[in-house]
Formats: C-alpha cells, structure tokens, sequence
C-alpha cells in the first residue's frame, strides 16, 4: 500500500464556532500525517472550479457565497488510504444523521451547514489540492510515530 493525500477544507461555519484545533487533533490522533496547512480566502474562480460538480444545480450560488463569505482553513493529509479514512472521520454531509464520533456526528445538525469538507475520491483530491496549494506548500517529512501507525507491510517498506 501506499500512502496519499488528500484534502480538508474547514468551512466559514467551522472557523466560526472556533473547531479548527479540535478537527486538526482527530485527524493527528487517528494517526495521518498534516503536510499543508493554510488560511484562505476562496476567490469567485476558485469556488467555481472547486464546484464544478454542482454548477448547474439549484444551490450552487448560494453554495459560492458561503464558502467565500469569509476565509475558510485547508489542509493536506498524508496516509495509507487516506480518503476514506478522512470520509468515514468527517461523517455523512447530514450533520444529524452522521455517525456518533464522526467530527460532523458530534458537532453537526445540518446538511448546510456541516463544517467540513473532505475529498470524494483520489481524482478529486488531487484536483482539490491544485486548486489551492503550491508544489512548495506541501511538505514531504518522516514523523517520528510512522514507525508505530502503520507495519511495515502497510506502507511497503
């Protein structure tokens, strides 16, 4: 196996109710691997090719004027199937009916509203990622607890 990337957003409803520490801590303590970090203030252009998914449905203004209401916190995650991993810690997008222990399962209610945003699959992470990070903004470094989250096996060494 191999480790991947992907990426995190902390939406304006996320960085308003002060959660950024607490989302960063559950994805240390599961074990991945932080390699980009930034605030940012997503322009008209960004949102759109961030978007593209949903730009012909109904919300997809309304979906652009909340995520450049105010800055929103992206990250990349490094470790061995990390997309799912990061999914299944993010919790379904319906913050009420997400799992218990999932970050929107515990501090979610609404489907708007539901404070993070996690990459769907590789493909998008990778797109994700180019959006807003530079090649030297990410980061390749040996964490000093690699050696007890993974076997060797896992990670192909």
């Amino acid at each position: 196996m191999q480790n991947s990337r992907t990426a995190v957003l902390v939406k304006p409803d996320g960085l308003q109710r002060s959660l950024i520490g607490e989302i960063i801590s559950r994805f240390e303590r599961k074990g991945l691997k932080l390699v980009g970090l930034k605030m940012v203030s997503m322009t008209d252009a960004m949102l759109s090719e961030w978007y593209v998914e949903h730009k012909e449905k109904s919300f997809f203004g309304d979906l652009k004027e909340f995520m450049g209401s105010m800055p929103i916190v992206a990250m990349v995650w490094e470790g061995v199937d990390v997309v799912p991993v990061v999914r299944k810690l993010v919790g379904t997008t319906l913050g009420r009916e997400a799992e218990a222990g999932s970050i929107r399962g515990d501090f979610g209610m609404s489907q708007q509203y539901n404070l993070i945003h996690a990459s769907s699959n590789s493909e998008d992470a990778e797109r994700e990622i180019s959006i807003i990070f530079n090649v030297d903004e990410l980061f390749d470094y040996s964490g000093a607890m690699e050696c007890v989250i993974y076997a060797e096996e896992e990670i192909g060494k």
